[in-house]
């Protein structure tokens, strides 16, 4: 979409557009973490008890992406609660 095509939207149809760009760049985000958290908790985690994860490195595994989403929620509210203020 060019320039001039921006121009003539409705601010409604503006902000639909910025709407659905952020729930993409969102979207990236969130895949990024998963496969961010997949493989930091995998290399923590497993171990080489073969093709089968044993109780102590599923443990860990839950423990460890338990972490990753507290921290993620963490941040989350602290940059909602910045953004709040400005």
């Amino acid at each position: 979409m060019d320039a001039s095509a921006l121009q003539n939207l409705t601010p409604d149809q503006k902000q639909a557009i910025m709407q659905e760009a952020q729930n993409q760049a969102n979207q990236q985000i969130m895949t990024s973490m998963i496969e961010n958290m997949t493989a930091a908790c995998f290399d923590k985690c497993a171990g080489t008890s073969g093709d089968r994860l044993d109780n102590k490195e599923q443990a860990c595994l839950a423990s460890c992406q338990d972490r990753f989403l507290d921290v993620r929620k963490a941040v989350q509210d602290a940059l909602e609660k910045r953004q709040s203020a400005m």
